[in-house]
């Protein structure tokens, strides 16, 4: 198996080799729940996340991916990012991912996947000590609340571990949602989650395409993707309006995490405190 070309730069003084932001027995996945949690560690690895998320977005959802890989969901980003896996315990399928974008690794690159769809010159105090979240995906026969709850957990204590505080990311909304066409849907989530979940206007970002909500039908009364309603539940905010990604046919909402606003019972959950 090849090494992942890009090492991970360290979040202390100490070089240490990608891998190094997790402890050291964590290169053996974790079980939980029927499901096996782990970091990705070789290339390989990451290609079976790369498969996942092809399926997910190009098959299932329709997005036009411009991947130099057939049948892998591949972009510049992934290369400095640290993959988390779920897996099926008893198959070892990759059957969800995540990937994390950590500061260090943002300079790297030049900039967050998010920075292509928003402006977030107001996020600037926060990026230190900020990790970027994307390509989460489920495998269509595992979307139940215990992936998600093992993929967020082993966040919850990447974060903790690695003093980071504050996660963003892009949350996605179908243009094709529970049978509504043409963003309608986008929009009405979006009218009804900044009346409960706008962050503070010192926060606010604006999107590189907007989504044109004004000329949409924004009253519709749909429930926002269980991704979101989990992301809120978490205490997230809602960062500005929805920029729209015509590659993925879908309208993405930027979003806000902090490890301070998780509720109580949630902290407890994955934090044990």
């Amino acid at each position: 198996m090849n090494e992942l070309p890009t090492p991970t730069l360290p979040l202390s003084p100490v070089s240490l080799p990608r891998g190094s932001l997790h402890r050291p027995h964590q290169n053996l996945p974790e079980e939980s729940g029927g499901v096996l949690v782990s970091w990705a560690r070789h290339q390989d690895e990451v290609r079976q996340a790369q498969r996942l998320r092809y399926e997910v977005f190009a098959t299932e959802m329709g997005a036009r991916l411009d991947t130099w890989i057939p049948g892998h969901d591949v972009d510049l980003f992934d290369d400095y990012c640290e993959h988390l896996l779920v897996r099926d315990s008893r198959t070892l399928e990759v059957i969800g991912t995540y990937r994390v974008l950590t500061p260090v690794q943002a300079v790297r690159v030049g900039s967050t996947y998010s920075d292509t769809e928003f402006d977030l010159t107001r996020l600037r105090s926060l990026r230190e000590r900020m990790v970027e979240l994307g390509r989460s995906c489920v495998h269509a026969n595992h979307r139940h609340g215990g992936v998600i709850l093992a993929l967020w957990g082993a966040l919850a204590e990447f974060m903790m571990r690695n003093r980071l505080d504050t996660m963003i990311g892009c949350a996605s909304i179908p243009m094709l949602h529970e049978g509504n066409v043409r963003g309608d849907a986008a929009a009405s989530i979006w009218n009804r989650v900044k009346r409960t979940h706008l962050a503070p206007i010192e926060f606010h970002v604006r999107p590189r395409l907007a989504l044109p909500v004004e000329a949409l039908d924004g009253s519709l009364d749909v429930e926002p993707p269980a991704l979101i309603k989990g992301y809120l539940r978490l205490g997230a905010k809602v960062l500005g309006p929805p920029a729209w990604d015509p590659d993925f046919n879908s309208a993405d909402l930027p979003m806000l995490m902090r490890i301070a606003d998780l509720p109580p019972r949630y902290r407890k959950h994955f934090l044990g405190a």
